[in-house]
């Protein structure tokens, strides 16, 4: 009955590693200490590392997490143009406002890991990239975008999207404009 509770607490362990590690990394870059890691998780050391051997398997850990779940929004924005709960180009719209805004956390961890974790973050971008097509596919069928407009022109957008240190004012008006720059349709007053 005993192994219950250690199970729990070997996965609480972990998500508070996982936690401060993405933490950490983002702010201070991948030189953190694992000792650093460790304390801000509040688990001893030994249990980093009884969990991950060296630092390159913490990373590699949260990027796949990270890889999971963009994944999964990614997925689950498909669905709703499929389904037509949503169009392809408010899920376009909703992907800028992600990234732009809501991901900032996500952004500096990615840059501040390029060099530790290419191999995984390669992937999130390619998973990323086919969503982006079908997203764009989707949108031309429907006539709410350019005829020109092509992914690497929504990947353009996203790679150039204002720095995490400009106000939120800032932001949010590059989202409008990029969306007028995409398609033909008024930008709803709801997104402005």
């Amino acid at each position: 009955m005993t192994a219950q509770p250690r199970r729990a607490d070997a996965l609480r362990n972990r998500q508070a590693i996982l936690a401060a590690a993405r933490e950490l990394v983002s702010e201070r870059g991948p030189d953190i200490g694992m000792d650093e890691i460790a304390a801000a998780a509040g688990v001893a050391v030994g249990t980093l590392y009884r969990h991950f051997p060296a630092k390159k398997d913490l990373i590699e850990a949260i990027v796949a997490d990270l890889t999971a779940a963009i994944g999964e929004s990614l997925d689950s924005a498909l669905t709703r143009v499929e389904d037509g709960t949503s169009s392809a180009v408010d899920e376009i719209a909703a992907l800028l406002r992600s990234v732009v805004i809501d991901m900032r956390q996500e952004r500096l961890f990615r840059f501040a890991v390029t060099g530790l974790a290419g191999d995984s973050l390669r992937e999130l971008q390619q998973r990323g990239r086919v969503a982006v097509e079908r997203l764009v596919v989707m949108a031309h069928r429907a006539g709410s975008l350019y005829p020109d407009i092509t992914a690497d022109d929504v990947i353009l957008l996203l790679a150039t999207a204002p720095a995490d240190a400009a106000a939120e004012a800032e932001q949010l008006r590059w989202m409008t404009l990029a969306r007028r720059a995409l398609t033909p349709n008024p930008v709803p007053n709801s997104q402005r």
